[in-house]
């Protein structure tokens, strides 16, 4: 079993790799594997809704790293993003990048569990957490918790390895997302998967 970790921090070994490195060494304490794709700090091409996806299953700009992102979280059983706090809300790139990773993909996420993890260096994480989970939920992906919202507090990776409940969240995090790819793996060929109807599409105005 393997977990793709994206980095979204312009800083490839900042605060939020630090967040990511201790779910990493949690969950291989737990016997599974993970990847860590930093985004890069260049910039992000936002998606244009030109619905060229939705027959490749991948984003026609291939000038960066969605792509490859896409083709990683395909093969992994499960993904956790982590985001720097910019102004209460994730990395702006971070959020490009997704919104390419996400738009009209669902199908293909559908049911691997995934997770958020963001850090700041005082407020604002809860509403930047807020915003990455809203990329599982519409995607039927099951968002796995920990024991607090899934933020450490620091200035620094030092300061952030200060952090011992932010980084305790970090390692409960890991050891759930390990619980429930167990669970899954167990209840394979056991427990049939969920129907997934075709998509409605409701418009309100008429």
């Amino acid at each position: 079993m393997q977990v793709l970790l994206i980095n979204g921090s312009p800083h490839q070994y900042g605060c939020t790799h630090t967040a990511l490195r201790e779910i990493a060494k949690e969950l291989e304490r737990e016997g599974i594997a993970s990847q860590e794709l930093h985004i890069g700090n260049g910039p992000i091409q936002p998606c244009t809704a030109c619905g060229g996806c939705a027959k490749s299953g991948y984003c026609v700009f291939s000038d960066d790293l969605v792509n490859q992102a896409i083709e990683l979280l395909h093969k992994a059983d499960a993904m956790i993003v982590g985001s720097p706090v910019h102004y209460a809300a994730p990395n702006g790139s971070l959020c490009a990048f997704l919104d390419r990773m996400f738009f009209r993909k669902s199908k293909s996420y559908a049911l691997k569990p995934a997770a958020a993890i963001v850090s700041c260096r005082r407020g604002g994480a809860s509403a930047a957490f807020d915003r990455l989970n809203k990329y599982f939920t519409i995607s039927s992906m099951p968002v796995v918790s920990s024991q607090y919202w899934n933020s450490v507090h620091g200035n620094t990776p030092e300061e952030v390895q200060r952090d011992l409940e932010g980084m305790q969240t970090m390692r409960t995090l890991a050891r759930n997302m390990a619980w429930l790819l167990k669970c899954i793996d167990a209840a394979k060929n056991k427990v049939p998967l969920p129907i997934q109807e075709d998509w409605i599409a409701t418009n309100f105005i008429r």
